[in-house]
């Protein structure tokens, strides 16, 4: 009965464990994931008493090798204040004749700057579809906390990279309905 008991919680555990791990992530920044902010944050970090200080931001493209895609942001780096507002934008372009679904992940380095990197605004909270030979300007909204200022691990580093990766989402698989009717046509 122990036993099988175990065997349960291991596999509960295993089934619990990405969720957890992404959770554990998001929360501490840990690899490099970024924050979400809300409007009402932002608008707090932009009020914060005593940032004066400025950070560069440098922006970084790239993608798998299967997304016929070009990518890559509009600046290769920007100076902001901390606290305040700032928008990034990326240029996507689908270079083939056919629809093609994308989905950007993304990371932060140093990857302690993660749990002070916020996006309020992003293309990569959601799939995107590009149509045949479509290029399309993505921003991301976001600022830095100043709560970095206060952390003696990364309070001097002087430049945060943020990168995105394109990989292309799973395309929809073809529906039988047009081989039945392709069938039913030759019968008739």
């Amino acid at each position: 009965m122990i036993a099988i008991l175990g065997a349960l919680a291991m596999l509960g555990l295993g089934y619990a464990a990405v969720p957890l791990y992404d959770l554990f992530c998001r929360v501490t920044g840990f690899a490099g994931t970024t924050q979400v902010a809300t409007e009402a944050e932002a608008n707090a970090a932009a009020t914060a008493i005593g940032t004066t200080r400025d950070i560069s931001i440098r922006f970084d493209a790239s993608l798998a090798r299967d997304m016929p895609w070009d990518f890559r942001p509009t600046q290769s780096t920007d100076i902001v204040r901390i606290g305040q507002r700032d928008i990034a934008t990326y240029v996507a372009k689908n270079n083939t004749d056919k629809p093609i679904t994308g989905t950007a992940t993304f990371n932060v380095e140093p990857w302690q700057a993660g749990a002070y990197f916020n996006k309020i605004q992003c293309f990569c909270f959601t799939e995107q579809t590009l149509q045949p030979g479509e290029e399309v300007t993505m921003p991301v909204l976001y600022f830095i906390d100043p709560a970095i200022l206060e952390d003696d691990t990364i309070a001097d580093v002087e430049q945060i990279t943020l990168s995105y990766t394109f990989h292309r989402a799973k395309e929809p698989v073809e529906t039988a309905p047009d081989r039945q009717k392709s069938s039913s046509d030759q019968a008739s």
